[in-house]
């Protein structure tokens, strides 16, 4: 006699934080080695120095610090820049004074928003985009919380939709 009910083997048996504009747990990612240090080849073929100037190099020509870890993985082969270094990228740019102003995830909401906003002035009945916009503009203000209360932004920044497109130049 079987006490329990066959959804009750299928659920998930570790809880993680859902999504916070759609149903999903977001459980499905890639895994990052278990071996925390650099292998031996690429040792050798690259210092911490070289690496340290790729990344500041790759920084001055504009890129962002995740798209400097993906131009390095796809064109150097470095996986991870911290296995090499033994420090992260955008570590690496605030000790050259190369750190964006705006936290990178913060700084994509408001270019997302920006746009939104462009496309509403063409489309005044996008009602869906209406509906999305605001759903950005509350995930800005949390992100703004929490970097306020974090002390990475100024404790007196705050998102205006007027004044954005400033904030992304």
């Amino acid at each position: 006699l079987c006490f329990f009910s066959r959804s009750h083997f299928n659920k998930q048996t570790t809880s993680t934080m859902g999504r916070m504009h759609a149903p999903g747990k977001g459980i499905s990612r890639s895994a990052k080695p278990y071996v925390r240090n650099a292998p031996s080849w690429l040792k050798s073929l690259y210092t911490a120095e070289e690496v340290k100037d790729h990344v500041v190099k790759l920084a001055r020509k504009g890129h962002t610090p995740s798209k400097i870890g993906v131009i390095l993985r796809d064109s150097r082969g470095i996986a991870q820049v911290k296995s090499i270094t033994g420090t992260k990228v955008l570590r690496i740019l605030k000790a050259s004074g190369m750190a964006p102003s705006l936290p990178e995830d913060l700084h994509c909401l408001i270019k997302k928003a920006v746009a939104m906003r462009k496309h509403l002035e063409v489309n005044r009945n996008d009602k869906d985009c209406k509906f999305r916009l605001i759903l950005v503009e509350s995930r800005i203000h949390r992100l703004a919380r929490y970097y306020r209360k974090k002390g990475v932004v100024a404790p007196n920044f705050k998102y205006r939709s007027a004044t954005a497109s400033a904030l992304i130049s």
